[in-house]
């Protein structure tokens, strides 16, 4: 079942539109591919903390959204654009892993080859947020 507007929670702000999620979920991919890539909430915040997080990505739909609402206040301490995306089953599997996953961080990379899509990807979320 596809949410529509209304539905997502007020509180998952910035919200990536359909042309956005497709452009995240598909670097998520090519991240995991790289290995840059944590998923889990848990995991996410464990990035952040130790200074090698790129950006976040959420899932809007997470189940209370609460779990997952620590994190952008750790991106905002931490200077590390998020954003969030609808389906935390979409998430998942561009995580490559079988489960939903409700929040993931791309890593940093000393001379990824993803560096130039991450650095797009991270205009884009800034762009959102102003």
């Amino acid at each position: 079942m596809i949410k529509t507007e209304a539905e997502v929670n007020p509180k998952a702000y910035p919200l990536a539109d359909a042309t956005l999620s497709k452009t995240i979920l598909d670097l998520v991919q090519q991240a995991s591919n790289y290995k840059q890539l944590r998923k889990g909430a848990n995991e996410a915040t464990k990035t952040l903390n130790r200074g090698i997080s790129e950006f976040i990505v959420m899932a809007a739909d997470a189940e209370p959204l609460e779990i997952i609402l620590h994190l952008p206040l750790l991106c905002e301490d931490k200077n590390v654009p998020y954003v969030f995306v609808r389906s935390k089953q979409a998430l998942g599997r561009a995580c490559g892993v079988s489960r939903p996953v409700i929040a993931t961080s791309v890593t940093i990379k000393e001379g990824s080859q993803l560096k130039p899509q991450i650095q797009s990807v991270q205009m884009a979320i800034e762009r959102l947020l102003v």
